[in-house]
């Protein structure tokens, strides 16, 4: 059996660019140290390109989960009355983690295959005035669905309740235009479009969030951001970091800025539109319409999903994703976020049409998309 250099396409963690892994094998240096102190609150307010706000950002060393249990665990009081959008297992995650901190739950379950639909958000609120906080998922990984977050956040109306999003998988990889969209609360992390090892988790708060946040009575300590703010004036975090992460994070950040930012969306909606059309090609059945299509992992249906991946990874060296949730062992997810490029997606292509011996159709499909931008 000839040997593979192994691909992973998955919807994080992703492949990390060499010029970043190359960042975590610095020395580590003192965090509480003056080159330290220069360099993190310089990425920092880089990030906040991204996010597209001016709000601070805080970072947390921990996953994409640590984020949004930091959110709830600052914004959840025992009994507070919270709305989670539910269509996916990250939508289910917000829920869970409100539960966890004892909110007043309400849930809004939509389709795992179908965006959120602003005007149930819209109907809800107005029937229930008491809501404080609504939490929703940008890009729903799980399932390749992408949500229009602004929709949902101008659904709202002059309702008080505060919009928390998850964008995990999104943020670097669709626009965020936190400020723009009066988005209250974003979270996200490292590992996904944004190219870097996992580790690290961002969140940032508007000033109304902020505000909130004050009366808060929930338990926390590690996940306190008061204590991530005060320290954040010296150039610090109140505990140890990441450090490597940030290192890593401004090579990154390096490499999406000289690309630029409008490149790099374009780049992630051609990868999405490229593999769409490839797997239509071979006859296969996505599980998302092409209007709430994720640009960053698309979901292709397929009976008997894991021991196919099995197969693809065993004689190819190919990786891709199982279902998570309703979906589990239904479907296979190709990651195609951050360090990924059209190239990628042809041999993720390549390899489906091969081992369904459909040889050609999904990469001229691919390529004919490639070609007419």
């Amino acid at each position: 059996m000839y040997r593979f250099k192994p691909e992973l396409r998955i919807p994080g963690p992703v492949p990390v660019p060499s010029e970043v892994s190359l960042q975590m094998a610095k020395p580590v240096i003192n965090h509480r140290g003056a080159v330290f102190k220069e360099k993190f609150p310089k990425v920092l307010s880089r990030l906040q390109g991204l996010f597209e706000t001016k709000n601070p950002i805080y970072m947390i060393t921990g996953s994409g989960t640590s984020g949004m249990e930091a959110a709830v665990s600052n914004l959840v009081s025992p009994g507070t009355p919270v709305l989670c959008l539910v269509g996916g297992f990250f939508g289910k995650r917000w829920a869970d983690l409100c539960a966890a901190y004892k909110a007043e739950v309400h849930t809004l379950e939509f389709p795992w295959d179908r965006a959120v639909d602003p005007d149930q958000v819209k109907d809800f609120l107005a029937d229930h005035p008491q809501i404080e906080l609504v939490f929703m998922v940008q890009n729903e990984s799980s399932t390749a669905v992408l949500n229009d977050v602004e929709a949902v956040s101008q659904a709202r109306g002059d309702h008080q309740a505060l919009l928390v999003v998850d964008a995990v998988s999104a943020l670097g990889g669709t626009p965020c235009q936190m400020d723009a969209r009066g988005l209250d609360v974003v979270v996200s992390a490292s590992q996904k479009c944004l190219m870097t090892p996992p580790g690290t988790a961002f969140i940032a708060l508007s000033e109304r969030a902020r505000a909130y946040m004050e009366k808060v009575e929930s338990s926390r300590y590690y996940f306190d951001l008061r204590k991530y703010e005060q320290f954040m004036d010296k150039g610090e975090t109140p505990f140890t970091p990441n450090i490597h992460n940030v290192f890593a994070l401004e090579e990154a950040l390096m490499m999406m800025e000289a690309e630029g930012l409008d490149n790099v969306y374009a780049r992630h909606m051609l990868m999405r539109d490229m593999m769409r059309a490839g797997a239509r090609a071979l006859d296969l059945e996505l599980l998302v319409s092409d209007a709430d299509a994720s640009p960053t992992v698309t979901a292709v249906k397929l009976p008997q999903a894991d021991e196919f991946r099995q197969r693809i990874r065993e004689k190819y060296g190919v990786e891709f994703a199982g279902g998570q949730g309703i979906h589990a062992g239904q479907i296979f997810r190709v990651g195609h976020m951050g360090y990924a490029t059209p190239l990628d997606v042809l041999t993720s292509l390549a390899v489906l049409e091969i081992e369904l011996k459909k040889l050609g159709k999904a990469v001229e499909a691919a390529e004919r998309v490639l070609t007419a931008r």
